[in-house]
């Protein structure tokens, strides 16, 4: 297995196991739309992705977004996006590509990386933990949706 951090030269491939992540969150597949989407991140910066690699075939990644904390005045990482393609589970993909984060955060000199993910997910939550990540019991979690945001 071998972990990097992608390039345009992934993108087909990395849109295609981008598509698969979002049909895991019961979004509507849309790989042209995932490939732009991708292709924007990388091209404005605004995200960090690792891709894990098999056998010389994508399998895998996490995508990171720069934030800020306020009150603890510090710049930290959003692990927005974790993905394993399903046949290949169970190989420790996962624990490389969090460690991957992980190791990104201590080389930018960043507080520490967050995420998010549904109670649902087993393997997730199951996973995490053991990567030290701990469950923040104390804070609620709101969301407030634009309602007239338009993507086209």
């Amino acid at each position: 297995m071998k972990i990097y951090s992608a390039s345009l030269a992934q993108l087909d491939a990395l849109a295609l196991l981008f598509d698969a992540y979002r049909v895991f969150y019961r979004k509507k597949s849309d790989v042209k739309g995932a490939k732009r989407f991708l292709k924007a991140r990388m091209e404005q910066k605004q995200s960090v992705i690792f891709v894990a690699e098999v056998d010389g075939k994508p399998v895998g990644f996490t995508q990171l977004y720069p934030l800020f904390s306020s009150t603890n005045m510090a710049p930290l990482w959003l692990l927005n996006d974790l993905f394993v393609a399903p046949e290949q589970r169970g190989k420790a993909i996962g624990k490389a590509l969090l460690a991957a984060a992980q190791d990104h955060c201590i080389k930018t000199n960043a507080k520490g990386v967050s995420l998010e993910t549904e109670k649902t997910n087993l393997i997730g939550n199951g996973l995490y933990p053991q990567m030290e990540f701990v469950c923040d019991k104390e804070h609620n979690y709101y969301y407030w949706e634009n309602p007239s945001f338009s993507s086209l």
